[in-house]
């Protein structure tokens, strides 16, 4: 029962990322076939249309692709925070045993390709975007690794889950130090005061939606006028919200118990509306309710939809948009496949060679219904790249629209090629064949 009660949700969040990767796969499309099209020309004026307000002493106008890249994914990054936080509190960061596995994975699939790409990149010009290739897309890599079925383990979906979580927080640092700019002092001193704040009132049990979205949008703005990326601060709001409940379930269930008995024994009006009593109860077990739902996990349940079906699919129409089929477009070749080599080869040997290294040496114990096909397969399956990587390669190339639009097709182009091989890889593997010693052997020489 307690087994089923842990892989349930794990499951339902494994079939919702798997959705929202055949989504963002549409949405993907949706704008390559937009933005070369007769119709190109709208597809760009869309979202480079300003919308916000200006005064004397404060501006925030922005063109519409900044809001969907600042705004809307601070929030993606807000539910990061949250599944970071709950991973390592209960989940199965928790432990040193449990986080060493995907801990060591994630340091091959990012230290390997951003190596890769500094050996392979010769243009000045193009050195900045060396963090694009390091970061794993979890909604199509789920989504790939999901179609497998019962060919995979479930192990394996929560090695790959657990992964791309500790791989973000590697790419949110790599974000706030290497990819924001000059940093006003004083604002983000204000605003690491009032997180500062934040995790004290809820280190001493106070919490409230409300506080947490004005202070959260002040907190976001002082970053963006500070200079280091606004999303950051979507991430370290997370880690301002409680997991604890303040009720445990016994109590609830005997005030649950009592309200239902008072609910029954108060006068029952003729007409279809409450009796003040009845109302009385009603408020009495929305408090209740409120005090036994963890305030982590409820924000969680909330967001994890809205941002799985509506802010990464509008993310991937906004920035997927390339423009290929165009005799002037400006495209750097060489980017191009520096990116898509990084994504496809920096992740499967780093990770694989990483991983059976430290298998070698003891360090981590892998579960037994994992083989080494598997862990190259779901190695390839890392360098579907595509939401952080075209994030990051938008903060890398800003300033630089031939180079973005040629680091969004290296994006692209590596994870397909990822996606493909990793999927051929774990669909024909030979699933009775487990990890042991002398397969290590073998893979690593």
């Amino acid at each position: 029962m307690i087994k089923k009660r842990i892989i349930s949700p794990l499951q339902k969040f494994i079939k919702t990322e798997s959705a929202s990767g055949i989504l963002l796969l549409a949405a993907t499309l949706l704008a390559l076939i937009w933005a070369n099209s007769p119709f190109k020309d709208s597809y760009q004026a869309l979202w480079e249309y300003k919308i916000g307000f200006k005064s004397e002493h404060f501006e925030l106008y922005k063109p519409l692709i900044l809001w969907i890249n600042d705004g809307l994914m601070a929030v993606f990054f807000f539910l990061i925070g949250l599944e970071i936080k709950r991973e390592f509190l209960i989940g199965e960061l928790n432990t040193t045993k449990k986080l060493a596995f995907p801990l060591f994975g994630a340091v091959g699939g990012m230290l390997f390709p951003v190596l890769f790409f500094i050996i392979l990149n010769e243009d000045p010009e193009t050195a900045h975007g060396w963090g694009v290739p390091m970061a794993t897309d979890i909604a199509f890599s789920l989504a790939v690794l999901n179609t497998l079925g019962s060919r995979v383990p479930l192990s394996l979906k929560v090695f790959l889950t657990a992964f791309a979580i500790v791989d973000d927080i590697g790419a949110v640092l790599v974000i706030a130090l290497f990819y924001s700019s000059s940093i006003d002092i004083t604002l983000i001193s204000v605003a690491l005061g009032l997180l500062a704040f934040l995790y004290f009132i809820a280190h001493k049990g106070f919490y409230s939606h409300y506080i947490t979205f004005m202070f959260g949008t002040v907190i976001w703005v002082l970053f963006l006028k500070a200079g280091i990326h606004p999303t950051v601060a979507g991430i370290l709001m997370a880690f301002a919200v409680p997991i604890r409940q303040k009720v445990d379930t016994p109590k609830f269930i005997d005030n649950l118990s009592q309200i239902i008995k008072n609910i029954k024994n108060a006068k029952d009006t003729s007409m279809p509306i409450l009796s003040k009593e009845q109302i009385s109860e009603i408020d009495n077990l929305d408090h209740w309710i409120e005090d036994y739902q963890s305030p982590l996990q409820l924000l969680e349940h909330k967001l994890h939809d809205i941002v799985a079906y509506a802010i990464i699919p509008i993310f991937a129409l906004a920035n997927a948009g390339v423009l290929i089929m165009d005799s002037n477009a400006h495209l750097d070749s060489a980017l191009i496949i520096h990116i898509a080599l990084c994504l496809v080869l920096g992740n499967s040997i780093g990770i694989t060679t990483i991983i059976t290294t430290v298998k070698k040496l003891k360090i981590i114990e892998i579960p037994k219904d994992i083989n080494t096909q598997h862990i190259v397969g779901v190695s390839f399956l890392a360098g579907i790249g595509f939401t952080m990587a075209i994030f990051i390669a938008s903060l890398a190339f800003a300033k630089s629209p031939e180079f973005l639009g040629s680091a969004k097709i290296g994006v692209l182009l590596g994870s397909l090629v990822s996606a493909i091989i990793g999927y051929l890889i774990l669909r024909y593997n030979k699933t009775d064949n487990t990890m042991n010693d002398e397969e290590l052997s073998t893979s690593s020489s």
